[in-house]
Parts: C-alpha cells; sequence; structure tokens
C-alpha cells in the first residue's frame, strides 16, 4: 500500500517539468543581470535605481495594474453579489465567462475600435450632435494615464473575478443571513460577519493573481500604451531588443526586480491566509 502511493508522485512530474523552463528563464536572468566581463557585479540595479525612466516606468506600472486590479474586485464582487442567484443557470453563467475565450491582446484592438478618437463611440457621439467633432472626443487609448490599459484589464478581469467567487457565494449557508437578521443586523453586518470571512482568501489570491498578471503583460501596454510613460514589460523589450547590446543586461536586472518584487508580495499573501492555520497547529501541540 504504501508503495503505491509512493507511486502517485509520478503525477507531479509533468507540473514540475513545466515549471522547469520559466525557472531556468528566471536564473538565466539573474545570472546575466549580475555579470559583466565575467566579474560579479550589482552595477546594473545601481544604474535602475538612478534611472528616471526605469523608476517613472515602475511607478507607472504599479499604479496603472494596482488600479485595474482593483476596479476589476469591485466590481467582479458586486457582480457576483448580487446576481450569483442567476449565474446558478448555464446561460448567464456562459454569457458572464464568455470574454475569457478571447486573449488579452483581442480586448485591446476592441478598445481601439471603441473607444479611440476615430472609434465608434467618437462616430456615434458626433453623429448624434454630442460633440462637434472627432477631436474633441476625450483621449481613451494611448494616453498618459494608461487609460486604455485599465479599460481593457478590467473588462477582461471581471469574468475572471466572477469566476472565483461564484463558488464561495454558492457554498454559504442561507442560514447565516437568517442569523444575521435575527440579531437586527443589517446589509452591511450581513457582507462582514456572513460572507467577508468566506471571500477573503478567494479575494486576497485574486488580487495578487490579476496584479502579477497585469503588471508583467506585455502585449495591452504595447498595444494601448505611450512611449512615455511606459510600462515596464514594454521598457524592458526595448532594452532587450533594442540597438544597444549594452541595455541588455538592464533589461534583466528590471524583470528580476519586478519578479523579486512580486514573489514577496505572494510569500506576505501567502503568511497571511496561514496565520490563523499556524497559530491553531502550534495551539494543538
Amino acid at each position: 500500500m504504501k508503495s503505491f502511493k509512493n507511486k502517485n508522485y509520478y503525477l507531479f512530474i509533468p507540473a514540475v517539468l513545466f515549471l522547469t523552463l520559466p525557472l531556468y528563464g528566471f536564473m538565466n536572468a539573474i545570472f546575466h543581470s549580475l555579470q559583466t566581463g565575467g566579474d560579479w557585479t550589482f552595477d546594473y540595479y545601481a544604474q535602475l535605481l538612478q534611472s528616471d525612466r526605469f523608476i517613472t516606468s515602475l511607478w507607472f506600472s504599479i499604479r496603472t495594474a494596482l488600479i485595474a486590479t482593483v476596479i476589476s474586485l469591485i466590481i467582479g464582487l458586486s457582480i457576483t453579489r448580487h446576481f450569483h442567484g442567476y449565474l446558478e443557470k448555464n446561460a448567464p453563467r456562459l454569457l458572464v465567462w464568455l470574454p475569457m475565450l478571447f486573449p488579452h491582446f483581442v480586448w485591446g484592438y476592441m478598445v481601439i475600435l471603441l473607444l479611440s478618437e476615430t472609434g465608434l463611440a467618437a462616430q456615434i457621439s458626433v453623429l448624434t450632435g454630442v460633440l462637434p467633432d472627432t477631436e474633441a472626443f476625450p483621449i481613451l487609448t494611448r494616453d498618459p494615464n494608461g487609460i486604455g490599459i485599465i479599460i481593457t484589464y478590467v473588462w477582461k478581469e471581471i469574468p475572471l473575478v466572477i469566476l472565483m467567487l461564484f463558488p464561495i457565494y454558492a457554498s454559504i449557508d442561507p442560514d447565516y443571513y437568517d442569523l444575521v437578521d435575527t440579531l437586527g443586523g443589517n446589509g452591511w453586518r450581513r457582507f462582514s460577519a456572513v460572507e467577508l470571512p468566506h471571500l477573503l482568501p478567494v479575494l486576497i489570491e485574486t488580487f495578487l493573481i490579476v496584479f502579477s498578471f497585469t503588471l508583467s503583460a506585455y502585449e495591452v501596454p504595447a498595444l494601448l500604451g505611450t512611449t512615455f510613460p511606459e510600462m515596464i514589460s514594454v521598457l524592458g523589450y526595448e532594452w532587450f531588443y533594442g540597438s544597444s547590446w549594452d541595455d541588455r543586461p538592464l533589461a534583466f536586472a528590471a524583470m528580476v526586480s519586478v519578479s523579486i518584487m512580486l514573489l514577496i508580495s505572494a510569500g506576505i499573501g501567502y503568511l497571511y491566509l496561514n496565520k490563523n492555520r499556524w497559530k491553531a497547529m502550534r495551539g494543538g501541540r
């Protein structure tokens, strides 16, 4: 029986092999970011800290990813909370999750077609007399504030948030709500006392997933972003494939820095989620 259980570890081989490639790429990037002329150095990381372009790009990336993630969570949570009863039916659930079938760059092109200065919304505004011409339409794509990038990711990530939160609402016992109502609780107490304890771990996990992807993704910022400020992924791509080979170690150092930041964030989230479990285990001992 023991030998049979040990064979179950073979099932993890495909996952381990799949994770080996990005791990190799990450370690290789660290190696190249610390090497110059065969010597070990932190000069490239020092250059990043002294680079106004990198600091501006990093702040712009964090701000854009954070705004898109928070808005996605708020809208996704609101939809799931108020319509989870309808989502139990196949047709509404498939309609909500339909955007997940399309890649992010497809939604980026749709945002351009709809919200650019010559897009569908601008044309309709001119035809209906709301605007005198298309030049009066607000700049929502390729703008320095990243509005087009935020709209694209919010539009695309809301279905993921609903997908993550819907099973939680489906598993909450309705008797908990009746108990809060019996004790005179209002709508906020129903949410904070019944829903939030179940939702908080999933909300943190979803936040980390969406934020990490949005911060490091390339195609949407490259399609909808400006030349300055630019998302950190676009800056790293330009440094890596630019005309100067001297910038390649900076690209490695920039992406390694972002990866380490995301790993630290994930570690903090993991420690927070498992804090109560560890306390229970220590108490049990």
